[in-house]
């Protein structure tokens, strides 16, 4: 299957508890169906002291199901949905199908 969302990405949230917030795709973990976006999902985290860091409890991203993110149009900054075309070249490049303008470059 072909990727419709990949690593640094803008993406807008969807559905959840984070619905419209706008954030960069930090990680695609492809086996869980997720994507880790900045500054979206955020959870506390437990953490044990260690040599290199002290512990406490520590603001993280979680993951959300990649369904409830979607592509932001790269010309106008609304959410759209991903195509693929195949250039002259023989590229398979992905495009934003609300204006037509290419995602990968």
């Amino acid at each position: 299957m072909a990727a419709r969302i990949k690593k640094g990405d803008r993406v807008v949230v969807i559905a959840g508890r984070d619905k419209g917030k706008v954030g960069e795709v930090l990680k695609v973990l492809r086996k869980e169906n997720r994507v880790i976006v900045q500054g979206v999902m955020l959870v506390k985290k437990h953490r044990k002291p260690s040599l290199r860091e002290p512990g406490g409890i520590v603001m993280q991203e979680a993951p959300i199901h990649i369904s409830n993110v979607m592509h932001l149009d790269p010309k106008d900054g609304k959410p759209t949905r991903v195509g693929f075309r195949i250039l002259e070249d023989g590229r398979k490049v992905r495009y934003a199908k609300r204006s037509g303008e290419l995602i990968d470059r």
